[in-house]
């Protein structure tokens, strides 16, 4: 599972970014609702409580409603995202220090492949993989 929840960081990373701005439509969008009258009913404020009606204006029910629930599972998705992050990154982070916990943050948290991370630290390609199946191991 760990490794699943490492390889899944940069797709997640991306993901939530295209979440954010996806978010950032619907507030837009549901700030443009049109306003309509609507009638609520209330208590009148002395007794006898008696019922009354009143107009009130209001987003436009169903299309606000609408956007509420797109923008409510849209949230739900990003908690989910950020926390599969943090667990990915809790994971690196549990690792002692060292060139193992370097490499993997490079690879998993960064981004880089395996190619890059072994020109920064001196390995080669192969080494690196096989310092990350080693670490994977570990873990």
């Amino acid at each position: 599972m760990d490794k699943e929840c490492l390889k899944r960081y940069r797709a997640n990373r991306r993901e939530l970014l295209s979440l954010e701005r996806t978010l950032e439509r619907l507030y837009a969008q549901l700030e443009d609702v049109p306003e309509v009258s609507g009638k609520v009913s209330k208590s009148s404020d002395n007794f006898p409580y008696i019922e009354q009606h009143v107009t009130v204006q209001m987003q436009e029910p169903k299309k606000a409603s609408e956007i509420k629930d797109r923008i409510r599972k849209k949230e739900k998705r990003h908690k989910a995202l950020l926390a599969d992050m943090a667990e990915a990154e809790r994971i690196i982070m549990k690792m002692p220090e060292g060139l193992s916990r370097q490499i993997l943050e490079s690879v998993y948290l960064e981004g880089m492949s395996q190619q890059e991370v072994g020109e920064v630290v001196g390995y080669t390609q192969a080494r690196v993989s096989q310092i990350i199946r080693i670490a994977m191991k570990d873990l």
